[in-house]
């Protein structure tokens, strides 16, 4: 069975209705990205950024997967599929998708801020001043901020280096470090981009554009190599 390893990004689940960073009208006009996405913010306006992410898991319970999650799940019935994704809500695993590595932590998931492997899943979508670890610190959104490390890249790169297939969804590949993942991929994998955007980050590698949104941009792609 071929290896489809599938980089997605904001781009895929803003047709569910999820609010992108960095597009027009994104978040991040509205915010501050050092005032709710940055350790520094945690640690002088801790309520602020508690309550920007509680508004971010509140809007993600109130959505749904889209056309373009539910037929990447399909495609595991033909393909041994691994999703890489740069969103932190959980609409692939919702959609069915087996084999999900979130690159930038997930919004439904608190963690400790001293110890990283400490995770504990959020019931509901309330994170409270107040909730805390075992070792008695104040519970954290389990999110990489700004300026903090990708430990994941760590097992995306080798990832990416086995796809006989890579496919990119919903992104312009501007974000490091996951822009660079596609610099992994073997010399003779075939690279297809999805995005109604132009192509930021492709440089002059041979890739299949596919010039539309996400749910519209998988029909064409399943077309090509099914």
């Amino acid at each position: 069975m071929e290896k489809l390893v599938v980089l997605t990004g904001s781009g895929i689940s803003a047709e569910s209705g999820i609010k992108t960073f960095r597009d027009n009208g994104g978040l991040w006009e509205e915010f501050d990205v050092t005032e709710v996405a940055s350790p520094k913010a945690w640690e002088h306006n801790r309520s602020l950024v508690m309550r920007f992410y509680n508004e971010r898991r509140k809007a993600l319970l109130e959505a749904n997967p889209n056309g373009a999650h539910f037929a990447l799940a399909e495609l595991e019935k033909k393909f041994d599929v691994q999703i890489i994704t740069q969103n932190v809500d959980d609409l692939h695993e919702r959609a069915g998708s087996s084999n999900v590595l979130h690159l930038h932590g997930e919004l439904k998931k608190v963690r400790c801020p001293v110890n990283e492997q400490e995770i504990y899943e959020l019931d509901g979508w309330e994170l409270k001043e107040g909730s805390l670890s075992k070792g008695g610190h104040q519970l954290r959104p389990h999110i990489v901020w700004f300026g903090e490390a990708v430990p994941a890249m760590e097992k995306a790169v080798p990832l990416v280096n086995e796809a006989d297939i890579f496919l990119v969804v919903g992104t312009s590949l501007n974000v490091y470090p996951a822009a660079g993942l596609i610099n992994y991929t073997r010399n003779e994998t075939p690279i297809y981009v999805i995005d109604p955007g132009e192509p930021v980050g492709i440089g002059s590698m041979d890739v299949h554009f596919i010039q539309k949104k996400a749910t519209e941009g998988m029909k064409d792609f399943i077309k090509k190599i099914v």
